[in-house]
């Protein structure tokens, strides 16, 4: 069941979703160290995730990625890593779960209540049910769907992947920033796609079939 009924008017209404493909998930949010060996980035800041990143520069981390995991011949035949789906990033945040949270914020999430406002190293709160890290806070995580306000309104109940245009991408999760009722695993925001320099915007990766 993705959305809410209690959140705001764009996660209504929940409706029922079907992923039909598999995936893997990073179980943390991608790091400095991770990211610059694919792209040029910042200084290693220990296991800092990586910030102020466009959505066009991390889908080409992902090519970038997914190409020199071929060459080197560690990738199963025909799949690729890219930016989770909001469907996809949704269901692995809920972990099973049904409400807002897939746990105690405070043990899982680095939000405004307890960060010091500032980002933190990937992996020191409590994992969710199936042991992902960060999903709530830390940083906000790119998702590969352009958004749409209406769209649970029509999204299709099988894999889902956002409406075919726009001029804004989702982001999930929320940041170190976040009010904690922005951190839900049903909220969503989005951001301009071109928006350069972002600060508390990350991304973490699947691995899955190409589509």
């Amino acid at each position: 069941q993705m959305g809410s009924d209690d959140g705001n008017p764009h996660e209504k209404p929940v409706h029922a979703v079907t992923l039909s493909r598999p995936f893997w998930m990073t179980e943390c949010e991608i790091t400095v160290q991770e990211y610059s060996m694919a792209l040029p980035g910042p200084a290693n800041v220990g296991h800092r995730p990586v910030q102020s990143v466009s959505w066009a520069d991390a889908d080409q981390f992902c090519k970038r990625l997914t190409q020199r995991e071929k060459d080197a011949g560690r990738l199963p035949s025909g799949y690729v890593y890219r930016l989770p789906t909001e469907a996809e990033w949704e269901y692995c945040c809920r972990a099973g779960t049904t409400g807002p949270y897939a746990g105690d914020l405070d043990a899982m999430g680095w939000y405004r209540g307890n960060s010091d406002k500032n980002v933190h190293d990937v992996g020191t709160k409590a994992p969710n049910p199936w042991g992902l890290y960060d999903m709530h806070g830390n940083l906000a995580e790119w998702c590969r769907d352009w958004y749409g306000i209406d769209y649970y309104q029509q999204s299709p109940g099988r894999d889902p992947t956002g409406p075919l245009r726009g001029s804004h991408r989702v982001i999930r999760g929320n940041g170190f920033g976040a009010q904690q009722r922005d951190c839900r695993s049903a909220a969503r925001d989005r951001m301009t796609a071109g928006s350069q320099g972002t600060a508390g915007v990350g991304l973490r990766l699947v691995l899955t079939p190409d589509i």
